[in-house]
């Protein structure tokens, strides 16, 4: 919703605008929108109507937010502060906002979430903070935001999840983290998010995911692990997922097309309430002689070989170890044999 907030501005031409607000912004429809989008504002303009529901400042060049800078704005519901150049959020920044649903702070250049960035907001239900410099997410950036359903941290440098850095959202629905730098998915980093949908961390450099951290996620629908840098699976860490249906998306990974993964991905076809989306799309990356090929294309042939030479193996250890026994059972005899005619003789 929040993309089209600009055309529906738009779409309310200036004749059906009441008047021109200060500060060089736009009040419509008796100053419920307010447009200050693009008008080189340096500080979040004062004076603004209070009755402000709708207000929209990307574009500038705020750098900051500073305390209480949208103090008295009781009424606003949506704020726009994308592409705004935002590096810093001071204490209080968003004081008096607590009938706040949506905030867009996309493509800005901030690098961490402050510790009390969440307590003016209780009533937020979308934030985007997506393409900023984010790298770590501490647990009480977001404790406060019980209502919260969507959060879009993707387009950022975030390296791994704290254990309970996502503390408070039980209504969360959606959270997007593709295109971070996230190297391994650890359990309790995903706690307490019963209510979790869709996660989607595709085009991170995920090549773990350890057995217990997807356990928490009792509503999951949609795992995202695309373009990753996953090699092998482990079947419990996605048996653990007790959903009424989960579809995964795991292509574009660098696959070692082993038996074990042969396994793997048999038993996760084989899960009533698994569904690997992109299974026909799954490559493999080793070994070199399958590099390219499609592992639906190639599993049924991947352990036929190895199944022989097992087979083989345990024919010829079982045949050796027969053997052995033959020959020690007649060397046993013989030995009685010749034990016998010396006692024979010397009588």
């Amino acid at each position: 919703m929040l993309p089209s907030i600009a055309l529906f501005l738009l779409f309310l031409s200036p004749s059906r605008s009441s008047r021109l607000c200060s500060h060089l912004c736009r009040c419509y429809e008796h100053s419920d929108l307010v447009d200050c989008h693009a008008r080189g504002f340096e500080d979040v303009p004062h004076g603004l109507p209070h009755g402000t529901w709708l207000l929209d400042l990307g574009g500038n060049q705020l750098k900051e937010i500073r305390s209480r800078a949208f103090a008295g704005l009781w009424s606003l519901r949506i704020l726009v502060l994308s592409d705004s150049s935002i590096q810093d959020l001071q204490a209080q920044a968003f004081f008096s906002l607590s009938f706040l649903e949506k905030l867009d702070m996309s493509r800005n250049n901030l690098t961490q979430i402050p510790p009390n960035f969440s307590e003016s907001l209780p009533s937020l239900r979308e934030l985007r903070l997506d393409h900023n410099a984010l790298e770590l997410l501490k647990p009480s950036g977001f404790e406060h935001l019980e209502n919260l359903e969507k959060l879009d941290l993707s387009h950022n440098r975030i390296q791994s999840l704290e254990p309970g850095a996502f503390r408070g959202l039980s209504r969360l629905r959606h959270l997007y983290l593709q295109r971070n730098h996230l190297g391994v998915v650890r359990d309790r980093s995903l706690t307490m998010l019963p209510a979790l949908e869709v996660l989607l961390l595709g085009n991170n450099n995920i090549s773990r995911i350890e057995v217990n951290a997807l356990a928490p996620l009792h509503s999951l629908s949609l795992l995202g692990l695309e373009e990753n840098h996953l090699e092998h699976l482990n079947f419990k860490t996605f048996l653990s997922l007790h959903t009424a249906a989960t579809h995964l998306q795991l292509a574009g990974n660098p696959w070692n097309c082993d038996c074990d993964l042969h396994r793997v991905f048999s038993k996760l076809l084989s899960v009533r309430h698994l569904h690997v989306d992109d299974y026909r799309n799954v490559t493999c990356r080793e070994p070199w002689q399958l590099a390219g090929a499609s592992l639906a294309w190639v599993d049924s042939q991947l352990c036929v070989a190895e199944t022989v030479t097992v087979l083989v193996i345990t024919a010829t250890v079982i045949v050796t170890v027969f053997g052995a026994l033959i020959m020690a059972e007649r060397k046993r005899k013989k030995q009685r044999y010749w034990e016998q005619n010396e006692g024979e003789a010397q009588e």
